[in-house]
């Protein structure tokens, strides 16, 4: 447990801005907010880095031929009747939950879009640009006291309407720091830095409201790093003199190794829990990253590895069991596909698809689902209406379920093919050049593509090199294939200008190269301002 007291930082004076203070950015990083995230990082930041060292040692023993299995010394945990606190009222219905960055009018448009809850986004479509976050947060700031305003160049005017969704925001992950922000000479952790800024700017403004500061906490791999968020939630509100349990959490299930963690990490978080969610896209991501040098756990197309696949279906049902039996929400995924106005016959494809996903969920279990455009609210809102006529689903315990080690471990089977290996070179260098331009959430082939669906791709790739996996026409997936492919869109989709040669250069490191980067964005980062 930490051991923290409000004495040993009351002085802020060990926090260094690295960047400009622009016009409004002194209002969110006042003199008392840089002394609140001075107190999180110092008490933190060493539990912080011994739990990403825990993660590099996990991996080696991976490497070694360790496969990932529930934990022994909790078994008493999984075992035991217990459940997580009461779900705040406001939270009681998520059937529909819309993401997106924290753009000025991007968040007017998803508190009025009729979803549920409004997840902001400061990690996977948000390019972390100094500029981007500060703005993020004054943004934020201005849309729990209700003042947010934007007027396009156009001229028209975006405001609030009278009802809005939930407000839930989701930081950075423990591996991230914030380069602009130092404590003590080093760089502060993005996670407390997001957090920290949100929470000390809109805690007590939220609760005055009748809700409350609600967090979504992505990429976590172990119950220790739900322990270490949990510690931070404590001593966040002890500082701000708000009771313990005011915050709310819902925690992503978006790796491999917290799959099988799921009941340890709402044990963890229990007090300030509110539920899990099906992190989809980054949960293959992990699964790539975390086996990517074993030739038994190569997989096909990004394209054939569905919901319905062995492995992803036992992650769902059994991420299902786990929460209601916690009472506790069990979320489901994202809905990628935006809607498509030049073509009627290609959107109602599209909106089926959609409609076909959402109702696997809601047949599943799943309390609510995610989407990405406020176009896609009524779409799954109809189908969830439909099909769930209470709040949530927690009476649904799919006492049916028996989810072992091996069907999470289960590797789909299907094709590798030229079609799949140039849409991973297509969409990751086009994403990839959008992110670097500052743009985190980027419509591609009418699809919402994020740094998620990028990793897939760059993972893919490096694993079909590095095992020397071979196209469905017989050809061997080379570095010398994959650097003529570059070439070939770079010149067919005419990608240049921008950041493009930028973006197609370290892709081609991130999909070639002998070492394989923890993340794409850890590379990236390097090069935003």
């Amino acid at each position: 447990m930490l051991i923290m007291t409000a004495a040993q930082t009351r002085s802020g004076a060990g926090l260094e801005v690295h960047a400009g203070l622009e016009p409004g950015f002194a209002e969110i990083l006042t003199a008392e907010a840089r002394r609140f995230l001075t107190t999180l990082a110092r008490a933190c930041e060493r539990r912080r880095q011994e739990l990403l060292a825990r993660r590099v040692e996990r991996q080696r023993h991976l490497e070694a031929g360790e496969l990932p299995d529930f934990l022994p010394e909790t078994r008493s945990v999984r075992e035991a009747a217990w459940t997580v606190a009461p779900i705040p009222a406001d939270l009681t219905d998520r059937r529909v939950e819309i993401t997106g960055p924290v753009d000025r009018k991007m968040i007017i448009n998803a508190l009025n879009s009729g979803a549920r809850v409004y997840m902001a986004d400061f990690e996977d479509s948000n390019a972390p640009t100094w500029r981007n976050n500060l703005e993020g947060q004054s943004n934020l700031r201005d849309a729990v006291r209700g003042t947010i305003g934007f007027t396009s160049p156009e001229g028209k005017r975006y405001v609030l309407g009278p009802r809005t969704a939930t407000l839930m925001v989701r930081p950075r992950g423990w591996h991230l720091d914030e380069k602009h922000v130092t404590v003590d000479g080093r760089p502060i952790s993005a996670a407390l830095f997001d957090f920290g800024l949100f929470f000390f700017h809109n805690a007590a403004a939220l609760i005055a409201k009748g809700t409350g500061p609600y967090f979504y906490l992505p990429k976590l791999e172990s119950h220790l790093e739900a322990r270490l968020w949990n510690d931070v939630f404590n001593l966040a509100q002890d500082e701000l003199g708000i009771p313990r349990g005011t915050i709310r959490a819902t925690v992503l299930i978006e790796t491999i190794l917290a799959a099988f963690e799921m009941d340890e990490i709402l044990h963890e978080l229990k007090d300030h829990s509110a539920g899990l969610n099906c992190g989809r896209w980054d949960y293959i991501f992990s699964f790539i990253k975390k086996f990517r040098h074993r030739p038994d756990c190569v997989l096909p197309d990004r394209a054939s590895v569905t919901m319905d696949r062995h492995f992803l279906k036992a992650y769902v049902d059994l991420l299902i069991q786990t929460c209601h039996r916690r009472h506790a929400h069990a979320m489901g995924g994202m809905a990628a596909q935006i809607p498509i106005k030049h073509d009627p016959a290609a959107n109602e494809a599209a909106l089926q698809k959609v409609r076909q996903d959402k109702l696997r969920e809601v047949r599943a279990g799943h309390d609510g689902t995610w989407v990405a455009h406020p176009g896609l609210v009524p779409v799954a809102a109809q189908v969830f209406d439909a099909s769930m006529p209470g709040p949530n689903q927690l009476h649904v315990a799919r006492d049916d379920v028996r989810v072992a080690k091996a069907d999470l471990l289960a590797v789909p089977d299907g094709e590798i093919t030229e079609a799949g290996l140039r849409t991973n070179v297509d969409i990751g260098i086009q994403y990839l050049e959008s992110w670097l331009r500052g743009v985190g959430c980027v419509p591609i082939y009418n699809l919402m593509e994020d740094a998620a669906t990028a990793e897939i791709s760059r993972s893919q790739v490096w694993q079909w090199i590095r095992h020397g996996a071979h196209l469905s026409n017989g050809r061997a997936v080379t570095q010398a294939l994959v650097e003529s492919i570059i070439a070939e869109e770079m010149d067919a989709k005419q990608l240049s200008g921008g950041k493009f040669e930028l973006a197609a250069r370290l892709f081609n490191q991130l999909m070639t190269g002998a070492d394989f980067p923890e993340f794409l964005t850890l590379v990236a980062y390097e090069h935003l301002d």
